[in-house]
């Protein structure tokens, strides 16, 4: 959809950004927080390292619900408490406001926690074509990703704003751009 692209505009544009994926990265690195509980969870996908083999792991949970369930378990009360800090520090710089950058928000009833909800979209043929270059990705795994989220439609349905990403990085930039003044403005009121 262009999630990744649309975050790196935030950030220069001087908003700070939550990124839930590199915080679960981060909890499964060697000697991180959530290696123990993972790893017990799901054997075998601990590696030499200390950390988790991501890729393994994505396969057993994307293959195994239980697997999913367990993982979901370990890792969400992980990654809430990491953006609370985030929202902490942030409040504690007096940003007026910050992303948070979730994937899966809706399918995990997240957009309870958002004062606003922003979503990504783009044609499904461009965003087909974006996710066939992500390494290790095929039609299989993508139909099996595409089968655990709200369709795109509903997402956009849900959406108090919605960026579309299929016109050009200038288009989306100028968009961001717009929807940070219509939030100061709020703000203001």
């Amino acid at each position: 959809m262009g999630k990744s692209t649309v975050a790196s505009m935030f950030r220069r544009l001087g908003v700070p950004l939550f990124d839930a994926d590199r915080v679960v990265h981060q909890l499964l690195a060697p000697g991180a927080a959530a290696v123990p509980a993972v790893s017990a969870a799901v054997p075998g996908v601990q590696t030499e390292a200390g950390g988790i083999d991501r890729v393994l792991l994505g396969q057993r949970a994307f293959t195994d619900p239980a697997v999913l369930r367990q993982l979901e378990a370990i890792l969400h009360p992980m990654v809430v408490a990491e953006e609370k800090r985030f929202l902490d520090r942030t409040r504690a710089r007096r940003k007026p406001f910050a992303v948070l950058d979730i994937p899966l928000l809706f399918e995990t009833n997240s957009e309870r926690r958002c004062d606003y909800v922003l979503v990504v979209s783009a044609p499904a043929i461009v965003q087909r074509q974006r996710v066939m270059r992500r390494p290790g990705m095929s039609e299989i795994r993508l139909a099996a990703i595409l089968q655990k989220q709200i369709p795109d439609r509903e997402k956009r349905r849900r959406a108090d704003f919605v960026v579309l990403t299929g016109a050009g990085r200038n288009v989306t930039l100028r968009r961001l751009k717009a929807i940070l003044r219509l939030l100061r403005k709020r703000g203001r009121q």
